[in-house]
């Protein structure tokens, strides 16, 4: 019997295409190249220690000069929306009248949230701490990443670094992470950003603007084959670093300064012959030249950008400039360090074979010779456990200075001035010009003064003074009713 359609069987239903999941675009899994981070952490690692330090000096009252308390000054006027005033320099005294230093002011918001020296200090140790950023990574994008380590530690640890976290705070560690990244872009062969990281040293310290020049001649002299634009706006920012130098010396300082002049003309003395001190002028420079780079550095030209800095500290008559001390070399390590990356990178295809070698073992010696030297120098320090405690005798000197009240006026010296200038109004000890102060703090732990009442008289022959308080040689007097 044939089948009806009702027993036939069904017909398949025909196949409908099966959509294939959603998903995500797949994920870029490759890992990160090796030594991404290496500078990051090393510059964390370097503020950690470079901020125990400040913090561990100025908790044990190890002040080495009166510039804290000055920055401190024109930092607060600035936090206050008011001109830079800087009574230590005396009353009233405008700071641009001194040095002209107008980028203190970016520290202002910082500082009116936390007024104290310290926060002065720890942005110091943050902008050297930076500064080892663009060393690090241009060495390591040149040499490779172990060599980028080994000249980033060199750099982070070298003498001039360190001698200038131990000075307490200056205006100079702005120029620091400047320079050194702008003279990482020359390296990269980015013009622009090496011109644009240079240009804002001229708000730092008049004398940088020869330093803008220094790095704008640099750059249009590598750049002159490849982009003659930029030599043209390199050799335009020259003019500018050396016309803003001028103009800031003949004319800004002078029309903020009392005298109507600029104090450190002083420094440059008709009489003084630039032989004067060449013993010191000679180890300072083989200070700056040999431990950091071997002498390997004078290959290459940007070594160039030292010379506006060492030629005024050189041949300035203040013997203070000439030597390794204070802050003064700290703008110049990382010219050296980077020249230093740049004279390994052309030595390494030298046709001489000891100089090949020599250039290939270099990174490792001077990062050797920095850790080596750091057990002379400020960061040694971390290694006493008397530098993380608090002396008994700063806890009774505090308790001395507390018990003059905010807002006071204080006539002081380098140990207690820092301590007062972020709440009261202090003066430098007889340099009042004519303001009596309601407290005068003496500062005799040398012995120097046998009679504290009778040397307040002969600062204040009008006025009388009684013994507040006194600890540990700190006297602080009070001005009679």
């Amino acid at each position: 019997m044939p089948k009806t359609p009702q027993d036939a069987p069904p017909s398949p239903l025909p196949e409908l295409p099966i959509p294939a999941p959603v998903t995500s675009p797949p994920r870029d899994r490759r890992p990160h190249p090796p030594g991404r981070r290496d500078p990051c952490l090393l510059a964390a690692a370097l503020f950690a220690a470079y901020t125990t330090l400040s913090a561990a000096r100025y908790r044990h009252l190890a002040t080495r000069s009166w510039d804290l308390g000055i920055f401190e000054q024109a930092v607060r006027s600035y936090a206050h929306l008011q001109a830079p005033v800087v009574d230590l320099k005396g009353p009233g005294f405008n700071v641009l009248g001194d040095h002209f230093s107008p980028i203190l002011a970016l520290l202002a918001p910082v500082y009116r949230l936390f007024p104290s020296p310290l926060t002065l200090l720890i942005a110091q140790a943050a902008l050297f701490a930076v500064s080892t950023v663009p060393v690090t990574r241009a060495a390591a994008g040149l040499l490779g990443r172990r060599c980028g380590l080994a000249l980033g530690i060199a750099y982070g640890l070298s003498w001039g670094i360190q001698r200038a976290v131990d000075f307490d705070f200056h205006e100079i560690c702005f120029a620091v992470p400047l320079i050194a990244f702008s003279l990482e872009a020359v390296l990269a062969r980015r013009w622009r950003s090496a011109l644009l990281w240079a240009l804002p040293l001229m708000l730092i310290k008049e004398d940088l603007g020869l330093t803008v020049a220094a790095i704008a001649l640099l750059v249009a002299l590598r750049s002159r084959r490849s982009s003659p634009r930029t030599v043209l706006y390199a050799l335009a920012l020259a003019a500018l670093g050396v016309a803003a130098t001028l103009v800031t010396l003949t004319v800004v300082i002078p029309a903020f300064n009392t005298t109507g002049g600029y104090d450190y003309w002083s420094k440059v003395d008709s009489d003084f012959s630039p032989f004067d001190g060449a013993d010191v002028k000679l180890r300072t420079i083989l200070w700056l030249l040999l431990p950091t780079s071997g002498l390997l550095a004078l290959r290459s030209p940007l070594l160039v950008v030292t010379l506006p800095t060492l030629g005024w500290r050189l041949l300035s008559s203040d013997d203070h400039y000439w030597g390794t001390d204070w802050h003064y070399s700290a703008v110049l390590m990382p010219v050296v360090s980077l020249a230093l990356v740049d004279a390994i990178v052309h030595t390494r295809v030298s046709s001489r074979p000891s100089l090949r070698s020599y250039a290939h073992h270099l990174p490792a010696t001077v990062a050797g010779a920095a850790l080596a030297l750091t057990t002379t120098l400020p960061l040694s320090a971390l290694t006493l456990p008397t530098t993380y405690d608090t002396p008994d005798s700063v806890v009774h000197i505090e308790r001395a200075l507390d018990r003059i009240p905010d807002g006071a006026t204080v006539e002081a010296g380098i140990g207690p001035s820092s301590r007062l200038t972020s709440r009261c109004r202090v003066f430098w000890i007889g340099n009042t010009q004519g303001v009596t102060p309601d407290y005068i703090v003496l500062d005799s732990t040398s012995k120097w003064i046998d009679a504290p009442q009778r040397y307040a008289r002969q600062l204040h022959p009008d006025t009388r003074y009684t013994i507040a308080d006194a600890a540990y040689g700190y006297v602080v007097l009070r001005r009679g009713t």
